[in-house]
């Protein structure tokens, strides 16, 4: 008897199934559509976006539009790259615009799919941001899809690292910007530690499209960005703390490799601590327990993690003396990114390269706040479903399984499960052989630089030529992912997630062509391009006849989708292939979670050398092992971001108000507020409130004003006059502070002034947030102990971070009023005396260097006149904001960067 969820599937489909039916009306009005739009010249597909554009500026609605703007640049598509997007590519583009995921397999041409939503959403005006995993990904997609755009009369733009201020914000403005998730962050950070608003690079957060959209928002979004500045220098503390770890053995430390976590036992604190005394690391009579010992504590605990829990050739590798993090779920290099909180200089230490400072944070955003910026939110990837519950709790995003346009023939064997890893290696070789020789191309997954090496020496041994695809050989890329489906092609790749490039049967038609003209370029591209044509179609025929492509795994993943991304690379477009994953239980997975019954079981079965287990059971065991896993982490990123939200609401509050300090023409009005709540607060604390004259504390208050504000004012002889209370005092202090501040701006000028009060405003706010962010962190890493105490560690860091930001704000407005009281203009005798300064700088410079120009004492002294205007010489909050190669604002004539920038 079938079940009722059962019966109401098979009369009312499935949820997904729902969805696609109710797009397939949109569908057919596009292809309706199609003869219009194919009748139009060039140039009237180019007036369509601009009838569109005025359209919606009239107020229709995307949605309205969204038949003739698909059908306008399908059309485009078919000009420009000669591809004709399908009916399930169309689909994909509807359920992007609407804000979901749409999951579709690898080959289904996802890339091509996501110019429809980005057009459609461009014609606001308002901009459009495509995300990718790597830089490579982001530049050629803008240059293949920027022929689709320019056809469609809009601009692209490419946004990658160190590139150029001026050409980043150019591509920011372009109407589809491609992008890597980093660099939107990074970038994002940095524009709100701009000074000026025409520095800033991005202009707003209308709509995205993320590809691989697991990727980014899930594998990645455990650990924030963060952009840091070096803080003391501590490499020799390192390097001693690390010379003390190989002496400890098993007992010293507690390893627990679920959750990744490593920490010393009551025998190995002793040990650490009798060490520490005999190097002389740590004072004799001082305890570790002490409070005196924290950084101590913090190294060798960051040494320990270092040794135990990260692998050379795993984790990272170490290239030109540098310790390069792996990407553990792409298998890439991650050039610039660097552990925290000291773990990376604890790595470098073990492995005896040159240790990079510690770094102090001064701006961080976690993935998931950063992409809740954007008004629409949409992805893209082979592999979402297992995670679907986590997009729709944190991103408010649904997943659509979108129709392959061709049958799947792909075959997947059941896992075979062998009792040792070198029992499982050599099915491996023996596998591979097999179709080896039939002349099927196989890629062979491996889940570490190390495994992968191994295999190959094994292959080489057993005389099968190969390559070999890991973070070693990053640059080779796309070519061994482009060679991979050739006939007799064996490839080991370190991880697939992510690689962008399709494996096509016969090997890849372009790489070919290019191939060809570069051994001969002599030769005409047409000629060389039909021959190639000719041979790929006969090469791609007999691999289809060895089987298609064969991927054979040799360790399951700890998540789901891995596995199947790399599946997924067999199989494209209805081609034949066959899947395979190879386990031992000797495999991290398998024996971190689970394989004693696994290993019972074997047991029983009384299995001879080299024979596997293959039974669906053991799938379904497998698979309840990695749902474990992924709700684990799950669970870890939930609480980073429980954490961060906290965080994150006081990051708009400051950024926003970044904001209205570089979009304020005069900023008098939130200064003057400043001083006047400044003045109220010490009146507050010298004076409190409904206490008699005899409680005051008249020498304490006239000793703030003066720190403070910069007023000297006779507080003691206002106290003693009859019948004058707390109120009365504090509007004497404000009308004497705004008198005061009044001639400043008399004696300024009002742009002087109101510069000074900006660049003041914005540095005070900046350096408050730098110190705040490294108190939130210290809180962060104390405030798991408060669960001793029956009390919630979420809820005590809500409470605590609200009473430190309130402390910034107050601690701001002392800051801004105290600088604005100290400033002022200087007078025509120092400016005399930095006049004879300058010359005689000049004078030594021309004797030290014959070449040097000449000086113009004729001219100088005017330049130096004008440009002195509010400048104080020890007060950089005078100077403005000079770039780097600009005069100096002195007056001397000479770049900043050679005068007093070498001061800042």
């Amino acid at each position: 008897m079938l079940g009722l969820g059962t019966l109401a599937r098979k009369m009312f489909g499935t949820p997904n199934d729902r969805m696609v039916k109710s797009v397939r009306p949109l569908v057919a009005k596009i292809n309706a559509l199609e003869p219009e739009f194919a009748a139009l010249s060039d140039e009237g597909i180019r007036a369509k976006t601009a009838d569109f554009q005025k359209r919606i500026a009239d107020g229709e609605s995307l949605d309205a539009l969204l038949p003739e703007a698909f059908a306008n640049c399908r059309e485009a598509g078919k000009r420009a790259l000669g591809l004709r997007a399908f009916d399930v590519q169309l689909m994909g583009g509807i359920f992007l615009h609407q804000g979901n995921i749409a999951e579709m397999r690898t080959g289904e041409g996802k890339t091509l799919v996501a110019t429809f939503p980005a057009y459609l959403n461009a014609l606001s005006g308002k901009g459009v941001h495509v995300v990718t995993v790597n830089d490579y990904l982001a530049k050629r997609d803008a240059e293949w899809m920027s022929k689709v755009y320019g056809a469609l009369g809009l601009t692209t733009g490419v946004v990658y690292p160190y590139q150029g201020e001026g050409e980043k914000r150019e591509a920011y403005r372009a109407d589809i910007t491609y992008a890597t998730n980093n660099e939107l962050g990074f970038d994002y950070l940095r524009d709100n530690m701009k000074a000026s608003l025409e520095e800033m690079a991005q202009r707003g957060h209308n709509f995205a499209i993320v590809d691989e959209v697991d990727s980014i928002l899930v594998d990645e979004a455990r650990t924030p960005l963060i952009i840091s500045g070096p803080s003391q220098d501590r490499s020799e503390l390192y390097q001693q703390v690390d010379a003390l770890i190989p002496l400890l053995n098993d007992t010293h430390y507690k390893l627990d490799e679920k959750t990744r976590n490593v920490t010393y036992s009551e025998d190995g604190n002793e040990f650490i601590e009798n060490a520490l005394h005999e190097a002389g690391i740590l004072p004799e009579g001082q305890s570790l327990y002490e409070p005196e010992s924290t950084t101590i504590v913090h190294h060798v605990t960051q040494a320990l993690r270092a040794h135990k829990l990260f692998t050379r050739d795993q984790q990272y590798i170490v290239r030109d003396g540098e310790v390069m993090l792996i990407d553990e779920f792409t298998g890439r290099m991650m050039k610039g990114r660097r552990l925290s909180d000291g773990l990376h200089q604890a790595i470098e230490a073990k492995e005896g390269v040159a240790i990079q400072p510690e770094n102090v944070t001064l701006a961080s955003v976690t993935f998931q706040n950063y992409f809740r910026l954007y008004d629409k939110l949409s992805g893209m990837t082979g592999t979402a479903s297992t995670e679907a519950d986590e997009f729709m709790e944190i991103y408010k995003l649904g997943v659509v399984e979108v129709p392959t346009n061709r049958t799947v023939q792909r075959k997947d064997d059941h896992d075979a499960v062998y009792r040792t890893a070198r029992e499982k290696f050599e099915g491996v070789v023996k596998t591979i052989k097999e179709a080896h020789a039939t002349g099927q191309p196989i890629l062979v997954g491996t889940t570490s630089i190390d495994k992968s090496e191994a295999l190959s020496e094994m292959l080489k041994a057993a005389g099968i030529p190969h390559n070999v695809l890991n973070a070693r050989q990053h640059e080779q890329e796309a070519q061994i992912v482009a060679d991979a489906g050739k006939l007799n092609a064996v490839t080991i790749a370190t991880n697939m997630a992510g690689r962008g490039t399709d494996i096509k049967l016969g090997g890849n038609v372009e790489f070919k062509v290019m191939e060809a003209i570069t051994a001969d370029p002599h030769l005409h591209p047409d000629e060389v391009r039909a021959r190639v044509e000719g041979e790929h179609a006969d090469e791609e025929e007999a691999v289809k006849k060895a089987g298609g492509l064969f991927v054979l795994a040799t360790e399951r993943h700890e998540s789901r989708r891995i596995d199947n991304q790399l599946r997924g690379r067999s199989g494209r477009q209805g081609d034949p292939g066959r899947s395979s994953f190879f386990l031992s239980l000797e495999d991290d997975l398998m024996r971190i979670f689970g394989s004693e019954r696994l290993d019972a079981v074997l047991s029983k079965l009384g299995m001879k050398e080299g024979e596997a287990i293959i039974h669906p059971w053991v799938n379904k065991s497998l698979e309840r092992a990695q749902a474990k896993v992924e709700g684990r982490n799950f669970d870890i990123r939930k609480q980073l971001l429980k954490f961060d939200d906290v965080m994150n609401d006081q990051r708009k509050a400051i950024f926003g108000q970044r904001m209205e300090v570089m979009q304020a023409e005069d900023l008098g009005e939130i200064v003057m507020d400043m001083r006047h709540q400044v003045a109220e607060d010490l009146v507050d604390h010298y004076m409190p409130p409904k206490t008699y004259a005899d409680r005051w504390d008249v020498e304490g208050l006239h000793a703030g004003l003066g720190e403070k504000m910069g007023l000297d004012l006779p507080v003691a002889a206002w106290a003693a006059e009859e019948g004058t209370d707390q109120e009365t005092i504090r509007d004497r202090i404000v009308a004497a502070s705004d008198a005061m501040m009044g001639e400043k701006l008399e004696a300024f000028g009002p742009d002087t002034m109101r510069n000074i009060e900006k660049q003041l405003l914005l540095q005070s706010i900046d350096a408050k947030w730098r110190d705040h962010l490294l108190r939130l962190e210290h809180l962060r890493s104390v405030v798991g102990f408060r669960g001793y105490a029956q009390r919630d560690p979420l809820n005590e860091y809500k409470t605590e971070s609200f009473t430190l930001f309130e402390s910034m704000l107050n601690s701001l407005r002392q800051d801004v009023t105290q600088k604005l009281a100290q400033i002022r203009p200087i007078s025509q005798a120092e400016q005399d005396a930095m006049m004879q300064q300058f010359i005689a700088q000049q004078q030594q410079a021309q004797a030290a260097d014959s070449e040097a120009a000449p000086a113009a004492p004729d001219a100088a002294p005017a330049t130096v006149m004008a440009a002195l205007a509010g400048f104080v010489e020890t007060d950089p909050t005078t100077w403005g904001d000079p770039g780097r190669n600009d005069p100096c604002p002195c007056g001397s004539g000479q770049r900043f960067k050679a005068c007093h920038g070498k001061l800042v």
